[in-house]
């Protein structure tokens, strides 16, 4: 990491969600130990706390109140941002609210960075009521040209991002903590014992299981399922359980033999900045992966595993890593070897500390 420096910006993070958020955990509070040893003065201000995503997650009614008064949180610190230098914002500043409501809150009152790793301007673009579309349809492309630096997690991203007409685009790709992982011991198996296919992920997405369930069946005793971080899916095979704990996430990849991203190819979609596949490859482990967004990019294809398309090309991609450990060795290994050289924390680090510090004081400035 970088060596410790003198105190530099001040700069408030507007994060969307506490640690228990995948995206405000991975594209910000991971970065904080580092950013504070470059002299960055971090201050950190979620919108949402972890006890909201809890209750979302195990569709337990959402507490009303408790969204008001974060939005009112929210409010008092956009009035507060003249403080500080500059604003990281996670995404937008109040959800559902337009772009000119968050403005005359106070954003943009000082520089901001915007940081996008999904295509959250879908979700309002796309919305099926065509009052939504109208009020906030254009919200993310207003947010993005008036941010001095947009920091996009894959390159679809950073094309809508320029084609909004943001000033300064730059590839931020969603990485790991490379000590976390460690290159994780392939699992012993005897011979005629199935193979692990294992999916991570959220109970927001795991229905992106759904159409690989008929190749896993054809497949039969040769491969077992796990799921990690949802449950109570509809599949056609047997398939093992677990909750999500950041603690015990490493842990979980090491049962794995085969981990897998399936996606439809769509708009929301394509925006996806592959993370669960980075994971994998963290931990050595070969992947197969629909050719969708920013996934064929990660997976070179019969290197670090294979990228398949319809059932057919899933079982065959599947049942080949199956019957074959020596072929999942090669490819976790060339897996390890792509996270270590681009998708790890401390390549990624410099790159968005010279962000942060170039929108306070432009370069050409």
């Amino acid at each position: 990491m970088l060596a410790d420096a003198a105190p530099g910006p001040s700069v408030l993070l507007l994060s969307r969600y506490e640690r228990l958020g995948a995206s405000s955990r991975l594209r910000f509070l991971a970065y904080l130990p580092a950013l504070r040893a470059a002299g960055l003065r971090v201050t950190e201000a979620p919108l949402l706390d972890d006890e909201y995503l809890r209750a979302l997650y195990t569709g337990r009614r959402i507490d009303r109140s408790r969204i008001a008064k974060a939005y009112a949180r929210r409010l008092a610190t956009l009035r507060s941002a003249r403080r500080h230098d500059l604003v990281w914002l996670e995404k937008e500043a109040l959800p559902w609210l337009p772009a000119r409501v968050e403005a005359a809150a106070g954003l943009g009152a000082v520089p901001y960075v915007m940081d996008i790793d999904d295509a959250w301007f879908e979700r309002y673009a796309r919305h099926r009521l065509a009052s939504v579309r109208a009020l906030l349809g254009t919200k993310f492309a207003t947010l993005a040209r008036n941010a001095r630096i947009v920091l996009a997690g894959n390159p679809y991203l950073a094309d809508w991002a320029a084609g909004a007409g943001a000033r300064d685009v730059r590839i931020q790709p969603t990485v790991v903590e490379l000590g976390h992982y460690a290159a994780l011991p392939v699992s012993e198996r005897k011979p005629g014992d199935p193979a692990t296919v294992g999916w991570i992920g959220s109970p927001s997405t795991a229905h992106y299981l759904a159409p690989i369930g008929g190749a896993l069946a054809r497949l039969g005793p040769a491969v077992r399922l796990r799921v990690v971080g949802a449950g109570g899916l509809d599949l056609p095979v047997p398939a093992t359980f677990v909750p999500w704990r950041e603690e015990s996430e490493a842990e979980e990849l090491a049962r794995f033999d085969i981990g897998v991203m399936p996606l439809p190819d769509e708009p929301w979609e394509r925006g996806k900045c592959g993370y669960k596949l980075i994971q994998y490859m963290a931990a050595a482990r070969p992947v197969v992966a629909s050719p969708v967004g920013v996934n064929t990019t990660l997976v070179q294809d019969g290197v670090n595993g294979f990228l398949a398309e319809g059932p057919e090309a899933w079982a065959q991609a599947l049942g080949r890593l199956a019957a074959d450990p020596d072929l999942r060795a090669r490819m976790g290994a060339a897996g390890r070897r792509m996270v270590e050289e681009r998708y790890n924390l401390a390549v990624a680090t410099p790159p968005l500390v010279q962000a942060l510090r170039e929108a306070v004081r432009p370069a050409a400035s």
